[in-house]
Order: C-alpha cells, then structure tokens, then sequence
C-alpha cells in the first residue's frame, strides 16, 4: 500500500482514478481547491481524504510545494501543473521525498506531425502556448531523473472524454448542436476533405495508464508516454459513424477551411482550427509494451458511451 497524492484530484481523471487508487488498497489523497465535487458517485470517495489548497495563490507565496511535501507522499500525481518555474517549485520541495511523480502532459506537444502515427521519440513541436510549456515541462523532468535521479513519469493524454462534459464533435469543437443536427438527419458541413485526425481518450483510460505506470515504476520512470485510444478518427468517419448511431443515412459537405469556418461561431471556429491544424494521431505502442497500457474505449465506443450518458 502507498501513500498517494493526486493534485487536482476532483477533475475528469480524477473522478475514475481516485476510486481505482483505493479499491488497490492504497492510502489517497485529494489536493484541490475544494470547490468542485467528482463528475460521477461512488462509496470509495469516503475513503479519500481531502485537504483544501489553492495552488495559484500558494505557488505565488511561494509555498505550494512545502504544503504538498507536508503531506508525507510516497507517490504524487500531478494533473494540473502547466508553468515550468511552478512545476520547479513543487519538485524542489519533494526532492529525496517521494518514490515517484507523476506529470499530466498533452498530445499538443507534438503540433504539427512529419510522420504518423506521432511515436514518443519524436521531436516536440508545440505551436501554442499551452503545449510549449508543456513540452519545457517534460524535458525538464526527464533531464532531473537522468542527473539527479528525481522519479518523474510524464503521460500525454489527447482529448479527454468522459462523464461531465460535452465531447468534441465531428466538427472537432464542444457545440452540442452538432450531435442534435446528426441526430435530426440534417446535413454537416466538414472542412476540406473531411480527413484532419481527432486523438482522443477516455477520461477512465487515463485513469488505468496512471495505475499501470505506478504498478511499473521502474519501467516508467523517466520515461513519457501517450496515452491516448488506440486509434485516431478522421473527421469524416466519425462524423458517418455518428449518423449510423442515430440510424441515419450520412449527409456530409465540404468546403475548404477558410470558407468552411464562416459558418461557425468565432468560439467554434478557433477549437475545430486548434485540433485540424494538428490533425493529431499518435501510437501506444510504447504504453502497451512496457507498462501493460490496454485501452477499455476506441474513439468510437468513448464517444457513444458519453452520449448515451
């Protein structure tokens, strides 16, 4: 049994990997702000032992990473870390202290692919802010475990689905509507072809990489892995996929991206432009291999499981 601190405990990993931490026997603990309760019930929560902190105002205090050290971790898995100088803060202060720390990454690392799908050996590429310091993150990690033997593991999840939340659409945006439209049997405009990729994964699934990377720690430390389902989708399948669900018959268009973005809000326009210029489709391979990584949900079966919710 370990002591496991989770940051950002009560979010959509959360939700499903707090429990699956407990029914392993472990000793848990939630680290949050205290204001939002976990997406989905269940009896293992009252085994959770929460302690309320504000990690914005800590961090600026300068005292964030002694409040979690405080906390007598063996393992910490942080979900929500996403500056390099306040990641910094939180290792210095559990240096020598724990057995294992765990950073939540991202897919958008990667920006734009050369070659898919995207392997854990390819060079970063991020074009945003956002996967920018995500990628400083990682390899700052990764160089503190090689010269300074600090047990860090970073994951890079894609899209998160799961109960609480609207998916991503066809459209590669959160707009509800767009499921109502497939539903109804109205037609769908795609931009360009209809092939850009969407990379996504269950929010359930990142929950079981982070229990088999604890579960495999010497395999896993120092190491980043995806973590995503085991297939990307183009635009166009999903979209068709989602008309069969609904028992229709696929109406699609299509028109070239420029023109296509007219038709939707600014809100809309800016998320579909963030997932088709990456067109994101990244392998597992390395997850299977070393840490036994098996996702329950394909991209198709997490979206019509939220659906049906």
């Amino acid at each position: 049994m370990a002591r496991i601190v989770v940051i950002g405990g009560s979010g959509h990993v959360g939700t499903y990997l707090l429990p699956a931490l407990i029914a392993r026997g472990n000793e848990v603990v939630n680290v949050s702000r205290g204001t939002s309760s976990p997406y989905r019930e269940h009896a293992a929560w009252k085994a959770v032992e929460h302690v309320a902190i504000d990690r914005k105002a800590e961090e600026k205090e300068g005292r964030f990473g002694a409040k979690v050290a405080e906390l007598n971790a063996d393992i910490v898995v942080d979900m929500i870390s996403f500056e390099l100088e306040r990641t910094q803060q939180l290792v210095e202060a559990l240096r020598h202290q724990i057995e294992h720390y765990l950073f939540c990454s991202s897919i958008w690392v990667y920006g734009h692919a050369t070659t898919v799908p995207s392997i854990e050996s390819d060079p970063t590429n991020a074009i945003d802010a956002y996967g920018i310091n995500k990628a400083k993150i990682e390899r700052w990690l990764l160089q503190q475990t090689r010269r300074n033997g600090f047990p860090a593991t970073s994951s890079r999840p894609g899209h998160i689905v799961g109960r609480g939340w609207v998916p991503i659409n066809p459209q590669a945006n959160a707009n509800p509507e767009v499921f109502s439209r497939i539903a109804r049997g109205e037609k769908l405009a795609l931009p360009n072809l209809g092939l850009e990729m969407l990379h996504h994964v269950h929010a359930d699934d990142v929950a079981q990489w982070i229990v088999c990377a604890i579960e495999q720690r010497a395999a896993s430390i120092g190491e980043v892995f995806n973590t995503v389902s085991s297939h990307a989708l183009t635009m166009r399948g999903y979209a068709e996929a989602m008309y069969r669900w609904f028992a229709r018959e696929p109406q699609l268009s299509f028109e070239p991206f420029d023109q296509w973005r007219l038709g939707l809000t600014e809100s809309d326009a800016q998320t579909s432009w963030g997932h088709v210029m990456r067109s994101s489709c990244v392998s597992i391979e390395k997850s299977r291999q070393r840490l036994g990584y098996n996702p329950r949900f394909s991209s198709l079966e997490l979206y019509r499981n939220r659906l049906r919710r």
